[in-house]
């Protein structure tokens, strides 16, 4: 049965990949597995109650498994529980990508974009530092997640979200022609490139764990670290206003203080590129909610700070 097809009070069985498995312990102190399994439509949260030492030791973010169990309505969110569970093996006859879902265009087709994007760069300085960097990740970018849960988190979706970032930037620049488009090209093609050192498991199209090099220093400051080392490496001065321009709009990309930009925008192309950013996985992450399942109404999400969507239909 597939997640986007689940209601309230459900039966299900099936195999599902496990996206995370922590172990946790209820008000009277009972353990119990916290849970969520994915597949291609969707995810939801799962509850194993009552573990084992043995379960304990067993189930892990990242293997596939084989659940029964049933779904209920807790919060105004869907979740389920744990009847029975299994690890799978190789005699089921799976693979890790049947329960991963993956960017809408092949991961070549968007690669290949993203490397005529760099091309197009006219400003040398800009294009040598963005070739670097854009360079050191090229292979994960065929399969890296743009986030753990919230935007494009599934397979090549980092790639997929500086693709749709470029296309809206193209509009943008063509609106607002005081932009200037290699700057901005190059944020976008910068700003979230290190989450490949943010993330494992992204090989896989999914986030398991940050990675404690991740957790120490974040995406953002790991590629203004690589943003500067490219200015070094190419003897272009670290001083240069070419330098921190391409630094500062990858610091700023967050918007705001509160959510981990070290600095403000200050730059019109840094404007663009956080307004840009925000539009992008906030319309995606709506998208990926209404695809993931039939209920004319979705409570809680995340991305629009727990806010709800509702689906309309008009007659014609």
């Amino acid at each position: 049965m597939e997640i986007k097809d689940f209601l309230d009070r459900n039966e299900f069985i099936g195999f599902y990949l496990l996206k995370h498995a922590a172990v946790k312990q209820t008000a009277d102190q009972r353990d119990y597995l916290d849970m969520i399994i994915a597949d291609k439509t969707g995810e939801i949260a799962l509850k194993f109650w009552d573990i084992t030492d043995t379960d304990k030791e067993t189930y892990f973010s990242g293997m596939v498994v084989k659940v029964q169990g049933t779904v209920s309505l807790y919060r105004e969110k869907l979740q389920a529980k744990v009847s029975r569970m299994r690890t799978a093996n190789d005699t089921d006859g799976y693979t890790v990508s049947d329960f991963v879902k993956a960017a809408p265009i092949p991961p070549a087709d968007l690669l290949e974009v993203i490397e005529r994007t760099v091309e197009s760069i006219v400003n040398t300085k800009i294009r040598t530092i963005v070739q670097f960097c854009v360079g050191r990740v090229r292979e994960q970018l065929m399969s890296y997640p743009a986030g753990k849960s919230i935007h494009h988190a599934y397979y090549a979706g980092l790639a997929y979200h500086i693709v749709r970032m470029l296309e809206l930037a193209e509009f943008l620049c063509k609106q607002r022609p005081f932009l200037n488009t290699d700057l901005l090209k190059a944020g976008i093609l910068l700003h979230d490139l290190c989450k490949v050192e943010e993330f494992n498991g992204g090989e896989q199209g999914i986030v398991t764990e940050y990675t404690t090099r991740g957790n120490l220093l974040g995406h953002i400051s790991i590629v203004n670290n690589w943003v500067y080392e490219a200015a070094l490496i190419h003897n272009i001065g670290t001083q240069d206003q070419t330098v921190t321009a391409l630094q500062h709009l990858v610091l700023s990309h967050h918007g705001k203080l509160e959510y981990g930009s070290p600095v403000l925008p200050q730059l019109p192309e840094a404007v663009a590129l956080a307004h840009i950013d925000m539009l992008d996985s906030r319309l995606q992450a709506v998208e990926d909610a209404l695809d993931s399942t039939t209920e004319e109404c979705i409570t809680s999400l995340r991305a629009i700070d727990g806010g709800r969507v509702y689906r309309l239909s008009f007659e014609e």
